[in-house]
């Protein structure tokens, strides 16, 4: 029935194309038909289900209760760790504890209804993304009269936050972006001097990248090179923000001669560009002049999606018999068994793809204000409605932020590339059948790689999580530790700082990952030190006089970083 619903719409969508007279509708990344099919099988799936929904209706009831006892006894209890209740008035005040409770106690009640429908994993996971988009849209945190913050503030400023507030938010609409851009200080940095800030030139460059080589800060240096290989949703400098947490400029401090891969932001003229070419013409194409210029094969360092492609880069040049190129390679938050995507699975969807597939021909590229947007939906609470409160309620300025400031600086991804990534990686998982992938023709297997290769994931990972991650690393026969904090946040831990911490475990992995955290030694500080140490392990143990640039095209950070 709901398939013949969703036809019926799609039909009716057609027949409304013939009616423009063959004038193409404006597209959608994503098709809401899907959504709306998801969200109808659920409900007849819990139709079908009386006795669950009636157990779930009697422990809410019981629930309710004890939730009215401990509001009128004035039992406070244990505040809960969100980040969203940080102010006081959330534990002490009856009526904003109140307000908080009962939020978080529906909203855990509704997650738990819908967590009984069935369906598969696509669709479970578009309902549950459908509800917590309405849950966090609902926080009383994120209205004015509930929320403490922006009563105090209201009385401080006798509603002057208000009215700026609400100033801001005409400026965002009247911008064309959309609400919520300004999550930090677009003025507070500027590439090439306060961020991006590593002395280094261009050394070479094509139509797909530029490559950086840093200027040396030692008069000898590891005989290997580094190469970063960085997603290409955005810029590369994630690894070389503020001078004081940059590890690029960490890793120069201690003796690495390090390269860098700035990837072109693609237009139409890129439309074509699939993943081939990227290995081909990008990653090897880096490895080989690297090579060239440093007489060693180069240690390759990758993140994200980065990551992913060095995976494939290797095993093509496993299959094309020149594995000796790569020296080691370590992936970070990268995935490469895509079986398990979690809520990103909602995305993963035929229809989905088709309506990118659309999308995408109209264009020749997916735009990165639309990545950021898909992005921040995923992290709603931190990307999007805690913006809301400080911009528009509490009319607080954006505050500078280096990580914040790249995030928002992204990228676009060329319609082939995405094509092939999202069918063939995504949807069919092409990387964990053998041979089931191809570059340049090439069939390529991961599990012919035969280069020394670590994978790093990250505990708190919203984007890849780390049992997923832990997964990869075991079929590719990787060395694995885990470090602390988020995607973005546990890459950027200075020693420094001695933040996030870090779990290893030997070599030894076991099927199940929380086996594996179960025995592993928890470190303090970073996992910058253990990880050139394990660098050092699989080098040569020499080296050499410091490489100078005496052939630069032009500075670091070049321009293809700053291209609009």
């Amino acid at each position: 029935m709901n398939e013949a619903m969703t036809d019926l719409a799609r039909q009716m969508a057609a027949a409304a194309d013939s009616m423009m007279g063959g004038a193409k509708r404006p597209t959608l990344p994503f098709d809401p038909f899907a959504l709306a099919e998801a969200s109808g099988k659920m409900a007849m799936s819990l139709a079908a289900r009386p006795a669950d929904l009636m157990a779930v209706q009697m422990a809410a009831a019981q629930q309710w209760g004890d939730y009215w006892q401990k509001m009128l006894s004035g039992e406070a209890g244990d505040a809960p760790r969100d980040r969203r209740f940080r102010h006081a008035d959330w534990q002490e005040d009856p009526y904003f504890r109140s307000l908080r409770d009962a939020y978080l106690l529906a909203s855990e009640q509704m997650r738990e209804v819908v967590s009984l429908a069935d369906g598969d994993e696509s669709a479970q996971a578009m309902s549950r993304f459908l509800l917590d988009q309405y849950l966090n849209a609902i926080s009383p945190a994120n209205y004015a009269m509930t929320n403490p913050d922006v009563v105090e503030r209201t009385l401080e400023t006798r509603g002057a936050n208000l009215v700026g507030g609400f100033a801001n938010f005409l400026e965002d609409v009247m911008s064309g972006k959309g609400i919520v851009q300004r999550r930090t200080d677009p003025n507070a940095f500027e590439k090439g001097k306060t961020i991006a800030a590593t002395p280094g030139e261009v050394v070479f460059e094509n139509d797909l990248f530029q490559l950086i080589q840093y200027s040396p800060a030692s008069d000898k240096v590891a005989a290997e090179p580094l190469l970063y290989v960085p997603p290409l949703v955005n810029r590369f400098y994630m690894i070389d923000l503020d001078p004081s947490q940059s590890f690029v400029k960490w890793l120069v401090e201690e003796g690495r001669t390090v390269f860098v891969i700035s990837w072109v932001n693609p237009g139409e003229a890129h439309k074509n560009k699939g993943v081939s070419d990227y290995v081909v013409d990008g990653i090897v194409t880096a490895a080989e002049t690297v090579k060239k210029r440093t007489g060693e094969a180069p240690d390759l360092f990758s993140f994200c999606l980065g990551g992913t492609l060095v995976a494939i880069a290797l095993a093509y040049l496993a299959a094309e018999k020149r594995a000796n190129l790569v020296n080691s390679a370590t992936l970070i938050g990268s995935l490469v068994d895509f079986s398990d995507m979690r809520d990103w699975s909602a995305f993963v969807h035929e229809g989905h793809l088709d309506a990118l597939e659309d999308h995408l021909e109209g264009q020749g590229f997916i735009d990165s204000l639309e990545l950021q947007r898909l992005f921040a939906a995923m992290r709603a609470n931190d990307l999007i409605w805690s913006s809301v409160i400080n911009h528009y309620l509490l009319d607080k300025p954006a505050p500078p932020s280096d990580l914040l400031y790249w995030f928002e600086d992204g990228a676009r991804i060329p319609a082939a590339f995405l094509k092939s990534y999202n069918r063939d990686l995504l949807f069919n998982n092409k990387l964990a059948e053998p041979a089931g992938f191809e570059v340049n023709g090439t069939p390529i297997d991961l599990a012919k790689i035969k280069t020394p290769m670590m994978v790093i994931a990250l505990k708190d990972d919203h984007v890849s999580a780390w049992d997923a991650v832990y997964r990869g690393a075991r079929q590719i026969g990787a060395e694995f530790i885990l470090g602390g904090s988020g995607h973005n946040a546990g890459v950027i831990n200075p020693p420094s700082r001695n933040k996030h911490g870090y779990w290893t475990g030997g070599k030894t992995l076991p099927d199940e990952a929380d086996a594996w955290l179960a025995k592993a030694k928890q470190n303090e500080g970073s996992w910058w030190p253990h990880w050139t140490g394990w660098l050092d392990s699989k080098g040569s143990g020499k080296t050499v006089a410091a490489r100078k640039i005496q052939d630069g095209i032009e500075p670091a950070p070049g321009h293809y970083v700053n291209m609009p």
